[in-house]
């Protein structure tokens, strides 16, 4: 995310937008989409991952982005104020908001930080509680799973944040910013006018995928003819209406989620779009991987599992929620163990590592650093204990 930028310093304001990130979306959507309109076995395994991907994980993230985005919007939850209020306990809120789903919670104790408004223990506790959108991911598919990083992220955070202050003092590498968060003033974005669509499709999508959760053949049992198929026609326009809108909208990640000036509706789709997006390229590094060499993906990883949680951590360092999703995906598909998963949880910042490096590059480094040694601690002592 190139928004968060040096030369905004100059007005102390975070003015998220970027033209040539559209570029780059549009390039990854029209990559996904060639190579789903093939006619070939080939065009057939992409187009079944999509129907995979949509209705066995895109609907459930949709259905819970309208739980969490609707609590946010119904609550207007000032996080802000909260820290203005809870000055003796910053740690343990930061740590807190930082296990939030989705990075809203952190980006905003990230920009406090940088205004000098908390210290850098909080800023090593947010970052590693964070999960960023893939906790969306996460909880949609396993729940209980999904609640138990949350907690367990939450701890390690706070523990992490209390030690670095003893180490370092609350005021290091602290700033005095007057930064303060602002959106492009968008009112309706292009691909809003496809909400309407998005929404007749995911409404049966998700009766559908609530059946294929339960293994019973929707087009068996409403009797649809052969060479027909509800559940496939449904679950591929969903995933290509989703990938289509991701690829068109001008705006960031972050902001589909976060910016409450933007409905409800419009928040959660773009939202799911954009996870959808990376549960399929995460389903499609599997699934390409496998069609042109025949050799199962897990099998590599249960080869090399001693090192699988140190290279899911590694992927953690990545900024954005994206490659963290992909990370989710494996997980999910049961390629990599828990301990991965939450090793990769703790250690990844989400997007709330951009507007870090942009303004505290030094501050921002050494706390994704100390979020590694407990990513490496509690991974590898869940692999060890559990696994």
């Amino acid at each position: 995310m190139n928004a968060f930028i040096a030369a905004v310093l100059e007005k102390k304001t975070i003015l998220v937008a970027n033209e040539a990130r559209l570029l780059k979306k549009s390039f990854l959507g029209i990559a996904i989409l060639a190579m789903a309109f093939q006619g070939n076995n080939f065009g057939e395994m992409i187009r079944s991952t999509l129907v995979d991907a949509y209705l066995q994980v895109s609907v459930f993230v949709g259905f819970t982005l309208f739980i969490f985005i609707g609590m946010d919007t119904l609550t207007k939850f000032n996080i802000s104020d909260v820290l203005y209020k809870t000055k003796k306990y910053h740690v343990i809120m930061a740590s807190l908001l930082g296990a939030l789903p989705g990075c809203g919670g952190a980006i905003i104790v990230v920009t406090q930080y940088i205004q000098g408004r908390i210290g850098f223990g909080s800023l090593v506790a947010v970052l590693t509680a964070t999960m960023g959108d893939a906790a969306f991911l996460l909880l949609a598919a396993e729940p209980v799973t999904g609640f138990f990083i949350f907690g367990l992220g939450a701890i390690v955070g706070a523990l992490s944040g209390y030690i670095v202050d003893k180490i370092h003092g609350e005021s290091y590498l602290q700033g005095n910013s007057k930064l303060k968060v602002e959106f492009e003033k968008i009112s309706k974005t292009f691909v809003s006018k496809f909400n309407i669509f998005w929404t007749l499709i995911f409404l049966p999508g998700f009766v559908i995928g609530l059946f294929v959760a339960f293994q019973v053949d929707v087009d068996q049992t409403i009797g649809i003819p052969n060479g027909i198929s509800l559940t496939s026609t449904v679950g591929a326009c969903g995933a290509i209406l989703c990938i289509f809108m991701w690829s068109l909208n001008p705006l960031s990640d972050f902001q589909c989620s976060t910016d409450r000036s933007r409905n409800l509706l419009s928040r959660v789709v773009d939202t799911t779009n954009f996870v959808t997006t990376w549960v399929i390229c995460g389903f499609l590094t599997f699934e390409i991987f496998m069609y042109f060499t025949d050799y199962n993906l897990k099998t590599f990883f249960e080869i090399w599992l001693p090192f699988v949680p140190f290279m899911a951590i590694l992927f953690g360092f990545l900024p954005g929620c994206g490659p963290q999703i992909v990370v989710t995906t494996f997980y999910i598909n049961g390629s990599i163990p828990l301990s991965a998963e939450i090793g990769n949880a703790i250690s990844n910042d989400g997007d709330a590592l951009f507007p870090a490096i942009a303004l505290a590059p030094k501050a921002a480094v050494i706390a994704t650093l100390y979020s590694a040694v407990p990513a490496m601690i509690v991974a590898y002592g869940y692999m060890f204990l559990f696994e």
